[in-house]
């Protein structure tokens, strides 16, 4: 995603001060970092997650150009993207809608929804965004330029395609005990950021500008009624070097399945990815699940410093900075969590 860091959040979480996945101003509040070791415990079996697979999955969407709304490269990508689920023979399911951006244009857009074993009553959401951000506003020379968006926005998505084409071939008894719903949401990237965007007019005001697909869906829930056990966001989770730090709104709604995440990728061999460290708040397309009642954490590249990595609205990202062992620590961990439920 890309941020702000930004307001105080409501009721319970007066206190904390979120950033958004979009841009980010760093704040004056500390992090903290925490040294336990994770707990050790037999981790369950899972299948393989195929590291060039999600990386063909990522080239592939860069390869239809940014994926801004309103745009034919979104149009087609958003096509693959769903013809791909139903090729892993998932239940797809998507939700048209419009939303006004910042800048006062009108955002043809949809969120998709794909089932992997619709009818079993236990239930874990996968989520993450498909759009690309339409302006490079952190670029120092191209801040006007569309955004290829390898990780922020594609990579989630790939690790979701190939967790659903792993899933999709496991036999019966090779299956896991909870149903898996993939939910890509669109138009989460095209928010104003004031410390980039000072020249433009936010004309949304007070609304949140960011995350539009996710506010949408947690309004209209697709399916109807939905309440998983719990939800794992991805945000930007292919590039080298990538950093995640467990994110303050996730720790606050769903602590148990932040250690359980973290604990898992430690077990496999990936902490210097998933850091034992308490990084800021990020007003990401998590706040707005979480505000619909479904229990979300956040795994976002972003430092316990409070800072993004360098690539964050360039447009050096791109698929120079994808890395396939980024993608295994971020998917592998993902299935033996979805397998040991």
């Amino acid at each position: 995603m890309t941020p702000v860091l930004s307001r105080i959040a409501p009721a319970a979480l007066a206190s904390l001060l979120l950033l958004t996945a979009c841009p980010g101003n760093k704040d004056t509040a500390g992090t903290s970092t925490d040294t336990a070791a994770a707990e050790e415990a037999a981790l369950p079996k899972a299948p393989a997650f195929n590291a060039d697979s999600a990386y063909a999955f990522t080239a592939k969407q860069v390869s239809f150009g940014p994926r801004v709304p309103n745009t034919a490269a979104h149009v087609k990508t958003g096509d693959w993207i769903i013809g791909k689920f139903k090729a892993a023979g998932l239940t797809v399911k998507e939700q048209p809608f419009e939303a006004m951006a910042f800048d006062g244009k009108m955002l043809k857009s949809r969120n998709i929804i794909a089932q992997y074993l619709p009818q079993a009553p236990r239930r874990v959401a996968i989520f993450a965004h498909w759009d690309t951000r339409p302006f490079a506003d952190k670029d120092k020379d191209k801040k006007n330029a569309p955004l290829d968006g390898a990780s922020d926005g594609a990579s989630g998505v790939a690790v979701a395609l190939e967790m659903a084409r792993v899933l999709g071939t496991q036999k019966d008894s090779l299956a896991p005990g909870v149903g898996v719903d993939f939910i890509l949401f669109d138009s989460e990237d095209y928010g104003y950021d004031g410390s980039t965007q000072s020249e433009k007019k936010n004309l949304l005001g007070n609304q949140e500008s960011w995350c539009l697909g996710s506010q949408y869906w947690a309004k209209n829930l697709l399916p109807v009624g939905y309440k998983p056990n719990y939800g794992i966001l991805l945000d930007m989770v292919g590039a080298k070097g990538g950093k995640f730090s467990r994110e303050e709104l996730s720790r606050q709604k769903a602590r148990d399945v932040v250690d359980k995440v973290w604990n898992t990728a430690s077990q496999l061999g990936f902490s210097d990815y998933f850091l034992f460290a308490d990084g800021y708040g990020i007003t990401d397309d998590h706040v707005f699940t979480n505000n619909a009642g479904i229990r979300t954490i956040d795994i976002i590249d972003f430092l316990p410093n409070g800072e993004f990595q360098p690539y964050h609205h360039t447009t050096q990202d791109n698929m120079s900075i994808i890395d396939r062992r980024t993608l295994k620590a971020v998917g592998q961990t993902l299935l033996t969590v979805v397998y040991g439920e």
